[in-house]
């Protein structure tokens, strides 16, 4: 289990909402898989100049997939972690996972 922290800040005048998004992407992997893929999600809401730290917790749940046999499993290896309001505008951080 990891986690994958990231710090808000409401720079605006009025109270708002903003959606933080997960994804993951498998660098290296055996089956083509997306190049984002969401894996969770979590609405906060922000009083003007207020931040928050959102925190995702990563399981190796996060990281399954269907093979070509059907298998539902995961692979070790290089991952990249993304967290952001959308997903053009993410940080990102490159993970070794199960190694």
């Amino acid at each position: 289990m990891s986690s994958a922290p990231i710090t808000l800040t409401n720079t605006g005048t009025l109270k708002g909402k903003e959606t933080v998004q997960l994804y993951i992407r498998d660098i290296v992997g055996k089956v083509v898989r997306p190049v984002k893929e969401l894996k969770g999600f979590k609405q906060v809401e922000l009083n003007p100049g207020e931040s928050k730290v959102v925190t995702f917790t990563i399981t190796t749940n996060d990281f399954r997939f269907y093979d070509d046999q059907l298998r539902f499993d995961w692979e070790a290896g290089e991952f990249e972690i993304m967290i952001g309001g959308n997903s053009k505008d993410v940080q990102v951080k490159k993970i070794n996972w199960g190694k």
